[in-house]
C-alpha cells in the first residue's frame, strides 16, 4: 500500500490530494496548453485576453506542480507553426514572458523554481529573449522545480536539428552509421538534461499532440482534459494525476 500524501503546511492541499500516492508522483508533466482562444471567443472577447488568462493560469499551475512533488514541467509555450497566426496575436504573446516574468520571477525565486527552455529561441524578438535569459540567470542555482517553456519549438525541426548535429559530429570523428544509437540521438536532443514525460496533458479537449515531443512521448501516459487551458486548475491537475496513478505503465513489457 502506498502512503498518501500529507499536508505540508496549513491549507496547501485539499481534502482531493490526500488520496494522491506519494510514491507514484510523475516526475515529468508535460501540459499541451489549448484552448486559449475558444475561451475568449466564448467571452466574446479578443483572442490575446485568452492568451493573457493562460499565462495567469502558468502561475497556478507551477506553484501546483512544485507543491505536489513533480519535478518538471514543460509547457508548449509557442509552435515553430504558431508564427503564421495573425501578425498582432504573434506580437502579444511574444511580449508575454516580458511582463510575465517580470511580475512572476520573485515568487519563483521563493519557491526554488528554476526557469529553463528548449526551442529555437535566437529566432525570438530580442525583448523576449532578455526576459527569459534574466529569468534563467536569477534561478539558474535553484534546486526545486524545472519549469521548461518550450519556445519556438517544433518536435520534427527538433529531431532535425538532431541528426545533422549527429552527422557532424560522425563527419568529424571519422565515423559510420553504425555509430549511432538510441543513445546518441538522445544527447543530441534538446531535452538530453530532462528525463521523457511521465504525463502528457492537452487541454481544451483536443486529441492529437501536435508536434510536441514526438520522439520523448514513446512510452508517456496521455490525458485529454476537456477543461480550456485558462480554466485549468489545481483540482483538475490533482485529478489527471489521479488517473496517472491508476494506470499500470509496462513500457512495453509484462
Amino acid at each position: 500500500m502506498f502512503k498518501k500524501l500529507k499536508k505540508k503546511k496549513e491549507n496547501q492541499y485539499k481534502q482531493s490530494d490526500i488520496d494522491l500516492e506519494v510514491h507514484n508522483i510523475p516526475e515529468h508533466v508535460a501540459i499541451i496548453m489549448d484552448g486559449n482562444g475558444r475561451w475568449a471567443k466564448q467571452r466574446k472577447l479578443p483572442r490575446i485576453k485568452g492568451h493573457y488568462q493562460g499565462m495567469q493560469t502558468v502561475k497556478k499551475i507551477t506553484k501546483a506542480a512544485s507543491d505536489l512533488g513533480i519535478k518538471y514541467l514543460t509547457l508548449y509555450t509557442f509552435s515553430t507553426e504558431n508564427w503564421t497566426r495573425p501578425k498582432n496575436e504573434v506580437n502579444y504573446i511574444m511580449n508575454l514572458p516580458v511582463n510575465f516574468l517580470r511580475t512572476f520571477l520573485p515568487e519563483l525565486i521563493e519557491n526554488n523554481v528554476k526557469v529553463e527552455t528548449i526551442g529555437f529561441i535566437e529566432h525570438l524578438p530580442t525583448s523576449t529573449l532578455k526576459a527569459i535569459d534574466k529569468a534563467k540567470e536569477e534561478t539558474k542555482n535553484n534546486t526545486g522545480l524545472k519549469l521548461v517553456f518550450a519556445i519556438n519549438y517544433g518536435g520534427r525541426a527538433e529531431i532535425v536539428h538532431s541528426v545533422k548535429s549527429i552527422y557532424d559530429k560522425l563527419t568529424a570523428e571519422g565515423l559510420t552509421s553504425e555509430a549511432i544509437t538510441e543513445e546518441m540521438i538522445n544527447e543530441h536532443l534538446m531535452t538530453h538534461c530532462y528525463p521523457d514525460p511521465d504525463l502528457l496533458i492537452r487541454t481544451s479537449g483536443e486529441q492529437r499532440i501536435s508536434n510536441f515531443l514526438i520522439w520523448q512521448v514513446s512510452y508517456s501516459e496521455f490525458l485529454f482534459n476537456e477543461k480550456l487551458w485558462p480554466d485549468f486548475d489545481k483540482e483538475e491537475l490533482i485529478n489527471c494525476i489521479k488517473i496517472y496513478q491508476s494506470r499500470q505503465r509496462r513500457f512495453g513489457g509484462l
